[in-house]
């Protein structure tokens, strides 16, 4: 390789300082140290796959997994029969505790006889670490809401087969024992329930019936009839302080009438009205005298009347002379009207009285009744208490009768299985391959990685490795031109080197894929 003078405070080669290549130059390069490290590549390819060779053989087992799927149905016939009465367990309930019970201690118990583990020679650190890898490697499914599945994972695929069968078997038998089981016990809890309540709704009625035998008022609707006699009472006596005002009203009006009344009444006779008469004409002609003479007609007149008044008087005075009438015999008499007013002031003082009594009698009665009230009212607390006590034991009593009627139907279902259905759907069988990564797919992610860890290590030496490998990056580290380029060219003693080295390469690569061969061949032979 040609060079060319530098200065001095020029570096030729900047070993910090990394270059970007093109593609076509990074493949060369790749390329020519991938001759120059040929074995470590094959080397390294032949570790990686003997190494996933290994992990698929021994490290990683073979698991094979089994599967059943158990049908758990509502009687159709029955279920519309016994509508609202029985109370059967629903599917999803009894499909969402299958892990409960496929996961008991119990259960699990059964497993490991099942199984065949050899219990009998295990502490109980390492019984209790296999049940929690049974838990592990059983997973409960539900794939629709009245199918429950159960898939169990296991190296032994007869043990497999045994195990899910079994866990199927148990699973139906725990449920349909848990469900007969609650169905007893809820009934047994409401019965004794039942009982209680009995008993202290009979204590409240007789609570109830003392008090109310103790106490007269405390009846039913003793309040009602109380409240509406006050109302029937404070009428009365509201009328009748009426009535009293007015009768009290009419006798004053009476006594005031009477008070201007005399006993006894003048007679009107002919007498006194021709006198009254006469009296009356004398004013008259006096008041005509006032504005007339004497010759006047109207004076004339007055005068002629006068004198007719004056002859009748004394005709009657005579005639009243010869009867032989005292001078008083006709003057006076009885007052009728004052009689009357009289009869009438005694009546109704006659009226007042009586209605004042029937008041009184009615405002005796009120004021008794508003006394029952007050009784009534203070008993009502104690009375409200024993009867709210009463009427809520004897509610709680009746529906716990009604629950425990359907608790004892509920009950006949599940001792004759006539409410939940549970069969197997589909059996466990023998699985015939093994689930889970296979061989083949270790062996596939092993060649990955053993093309690609040798091919990555490369790429990353030459992207980072600060060493000049290629003409163009003197170039541009150092900016002068470049006149020539000297290639290299091996010894014979080195190409005999490179061929052995590359001989090498191939006899490991070969190697590995014989190693699969032979594995692949033998597990053909043993299947």
């Amino acid at each position: 390789m040609a060079s060319t003078p530098i200065p001095a405070n020029r570096p030729l080669l900047q070993a910090r300082k990394v270059d970007v290549l093109p593609p076509d130059e990074l493949l060369v390069i790749l390329f020519k140290e991938a001759r120059k490290r040929v074995v470590a590549i094959a080397a390294t390819f032949a570790v990686v796959m003997l190494l996933t060779l290994v992990v698929g053989l021994l490290v990683i087992p073979r698991n094979y997994t089994s599967s059943t799927t158990i049908l758990a149905q509502d009687s159709d016939i029955i279920q519309p029969l016994l509508e609202g009465r029985a109370v059967p367990t629903g599917v999803s309930d009894r499909a969402g505790r299958a892990r409960q019970i496929v996961y008991s201690t119990r259960v699990l118990d059964r497993i490991l006889e099942i199984g065949g583990w050899d219990v009998g020679n295990m502490s109980p650190i390492q019984r209790d670490k296999l049940m929690e890898d049974i838990r592990k490697n059983t997973m409960v499914s539900i794939p629709r809401g009245d199918l429950v599945q159960i898939d169990y994972r296991d190296t032994d695929p007869e043990r497999a087969f045994r195990v899910t069968d079994a866990f199927s078997a148990l699973f139906i038998e725990e449920t349909l024992a848990t469900k007969a089981r609650e169905s007893r016990e809820a009934y047994e809890f409401i019965d004794k329930q039942v009982n209680e309540y009995h008993a202290k709704l009979t204590e409240a009625e007789q609570k109830l019936q003392d008090y109310r035998s103790r106490n007269a008022d405390a009846q039913p609707g003793s309040a009602t009839d109380v409240n509406s006699r006050i109302t029937s009472l404070r009428s009365q006596v509201e009328q009748a302080r009426m009535e009293l005002l007015e009768h009290e009203s009419r006798q004053a009006a009476i006594e005031a009438q009477l008070s201007g009344e005399s006993a006894v009444t003048a007679v009107q006779t002919r007498e006194n009205l021709y006198n009254t008469q006469l009296i009356e004409l004398r004013a008259e002609l006096d008041r005509l005298l006032l504005a007339f003479t004497e010759r006047h007609p109207d004076v004339v007149r007055v005068r002629h009347q006068i004198e007719d008044v004056q002859r009748a008087l004394a005709a009657e005075q005579q005639r009243r002379l010869q009867g032989g009438g005292g001078p008083q015999s006709e003057d006076a008499q009885l007052n009728p009207l004052y009689n009357e007013l009289r009869s009438q002031l005694a009546q109704a003082k006659r009226e007042a009285a009586a209605i004042r009594s029937r008041m009184g009698v009615a405002q005796s009665l009120l004021d008794q009744e508003l006394d029952r009230s007050r009784r009534i009212a203070a008993s009502e607390s104690v009375l409200a208490e024993l009867t709210r006590d009463y009427e809520v034991n004897r509610e709680i009593y009746q529906d716990l009768l009604r629950r425990r009627e359907n608790a004892r139907v509920s009950m006949g279902l599940d001792q004759e299985n006539r409410g939940l259905t549970l069969r197997v759907q589909d059996p466990a069988t023998m699985p015939l391959r093994p689930s889970g990564l296979r061989f083949m797919h270790i062996a596939a992610a092993g060649a990955v990685l053993a093309i690609g860890l040798p091919l990555g290590l490369l790429f990353l030496l030459v992207r980072f490795d600060p060493r000049v490998r290629s003409p163009r990056q003197i170039q541009q580290r150092t900016g002068y031109p470049l006149l020539t380029v000297i290639p290299a060219y091996p010894t014979p003693r080195e190409r005999r080197r490179q061929s052995f080295r590359l001989v090498a390469s191939v006899a490991m690569v070969a190697s590995v894929f014989v190693v699969y061969g032979l594995v692949f061949a033998f597990k053909l032979a043993t299947a």
